[in-house]
């Protein structure tokens, strides 16, 4: 009887098939990064039902119902997008496969960014699970949307009661799961705003455990207080409010400021040595994304948005005081061959053409074809107006994270911005693998594991046991992004695998008809 135990015993250790552990996914092979900053290593990644089962040497016995050899391949968490204008086409179910973000790579990403989206998310959220998204979506409670709700697109400070109302609108979009409150007061109507009424707003988030504070500074160039001076508008409402702040894509804009890096990144650490926890996203381009308006027309004349702007415009005073005012703006984005226009409906043959080169066509001076386009409604831009130093300055900083800044257009239509397609894929190819600004570990952590940490997302942006099954599988020499401003609708290339809530929503290249994405709430 002994004997026979011990023959049962040395069965089992042999791995007997009848025995051997069966997964839902096994990964074989590659090099993981787990998003924690570590160096790569060779290990098996295994999947089951949502979660990841295990990382590490997996015995060769196991099964799955899907083997994958990663040789040659990196695997990953997938990545999270923290600044994204998914919303709100993703809303829709024509659109909320959001196949832009995962061929990229994209497992999950932020919504309402810039101080946009709605003052109430209960209908966005609805509307999101109604359609099932392509990916996870995290929402944000954007200061513009609540501002508006309550006071419209005036150019004042808020009364008491007016203040108490858009935090009361805060606080309820926390309740609903809202991870924080994101702020844009480049834009109006959050421009009209002084620091105290933010503090206010970032003060009704701070209660709730993990909340957070995004903001699109004031002045990412030398409009108004400039640069420098609107990160640190970004440091004084954390520090008031104790709540960790984001300087979100993170730029220095425009040639008259290229270099001040520097500073904003001396203030930064300043800040954090202070212990006010600050940090910064970025896209890795040279060239923003904004709008006619936004980019060339003096606040106060924006006050009532594009409709009292354009009624404005016909008035030939007023006009002419305008115009001279967006003088010095245009210089600010370094001139008009630096403007491209993203989408113009009224005649879509100017799409992807620059500012002088419309001009020329017409017969305009650059700055008269844009008021005319602005009477018609305005139209987004592309701005070709940063300094390589700069993006690569603030990238190799250990509190920068990677984000598209970018929407989810319809495959296409009309003109975008290329970073909607590919800014984590640009990364890894343009400026680790190629440039080698950063290196591979640092790439991962910065879009995954940092991004997880930051925002306190449950057990996201990780590879490790127990955690839920983001995984990437991609393959170094292909992957690549594959937009150019001039073609910008191209899906990125060189994701393998990409996989979502333990479903895979790329296989072997290919999207999945299904979608496997949540709407990730805030919870205690």
């Amino acid at each position: 009887m002994k004997r026979l135990a011990l023959s049962l015993t040395a069965l089992l250790t042999a791995g007997s098939p009848a025995l051997a552990q069966h997964y839902d996914v096994l990964i074989r092979g590659g090099t993981v990064y787990d998003g924690s900053d570590t160096p790569g290593r060779t290990a098996d990644v295994a999947i089951a039902s949502d979660r990841i089962a295990a990382v590490g040497t997996i015995p060769a016995a196991a099964t799955a119902t899907t083997l994958i050899d990663a040789s040659g391949k990196i695997v990953a968490p997938g990545f999270i997008d923290p600044h994204s204008h998914a919303a709100p086409n993703i809303q829709t179910a024509k659109l909320a496969a959001a196949l832009p973000m995962l061929h990229q790579g994209i497992t999950t990403l932020m919504i309402n960014p810039d101080g946009g989206g709605p003052a109430d998310l209960g209908p966005q959220i609805a509307e999101i699970e109604t359609n099932i998204p392509g990916v996870n979506v995290v929402p944000l409670i954007g200061h513009n949307a609540v501002r508006r709700a309550v006071m419209g697109d005036v150019d004042r400070l808020p009364t008491s009661e007016e203040q108490a109302k858009m935090e009361g609108l805060v606080t309820a979009a926390m309740k609903a799961g809202a991870y924080g409150l994101s702020d844009g007061p480049f834009y109006i109507p959050a421009k009209y705003s002084n620091t105290a009424e933010i503090v206010g707003l970032a003060r009704a988030a701070a209660p709730f455990p993990h909340a957070i504070y995004t903001s699109h500074v004031r002045d990412e160039g030398n409009y108004n207080i400039g640069v420098v001076e609107a990160v640190e508008e970004v440091i004084t409402v954390a520090r008031e409010a104790k709540i960790p702040g984001v300087v979100t894509h993170i730029k220095v804009l425009g040639p008259q400021v290229w270099g001040k890096s520097a500073d904003v990144i001396a203030h930064i650490e300043k800040a954090r040595a202070s212990g006010v926890e600050i940090w910064a996203d970025q896209y890795p381009y040279t060239a923003s994304g904004s709008s006619l308006m936004a980019s060339l027309v003096p606040g106060w004349a924006q006050e009532g948005g594009a409709e009292a702007l354009a009624k404005r415009l016909q008035d030939p005073a007023m006009r002419a005081k305008i115009r001279a005012e967006m003088v010095p703006n245009l210089a600010r984005r370094a001139g008009p061959h630096a403007l491209m226009i993203r989408r113009f409906a009224p005649d879509p043959s100017l799409e992807g053409k620059r500012l002088d080169e419309i001009g020329t066509m017409q017969g305009k001076d650059p700055l008269d074809v844009a008021i005319d386009m602005l009477i018609q409604g305005g139209a987004p831009t592309v701005s070709f107006n940063m300094s390589d130093d700069d993006v690569a300055a603030f990238m190799r900083q250990p509190w920068t994270m990677t984000s598209t800044d970018g929407g989810l257009p319809e495959f296409g239509k009309s003109s975008e911005h290329p970073r909607a397609y590919g800014a984590f894929p640009r990364k890894l190819r343009h400026y680790v693998l190629d440039n080698k600004v950063i290196d591979m570990q640092h790439a991962i952590h910065a879009g995954t594991g940092l991004t997880a940490q930051i925002f306190a997302i449950p057990d996201r942006g990780m590879l490790r046991e127990g955690a839920f099954a983001d995984v990437i599988v991609f393959d170094p020499k292909t992957v690549r992004d594959v937009a150019t401003y001039e073609q910008p609708h191209a899906y990125s290339v060189g994701m393998d695998y990409v996989f979502v809530n333990g479903k895979a929503a790329i296989a072997d290249g290919k999207p999945a008809p299904e979608r496997f994405g949540r709407v990730l709430l805030r919870t205690p």
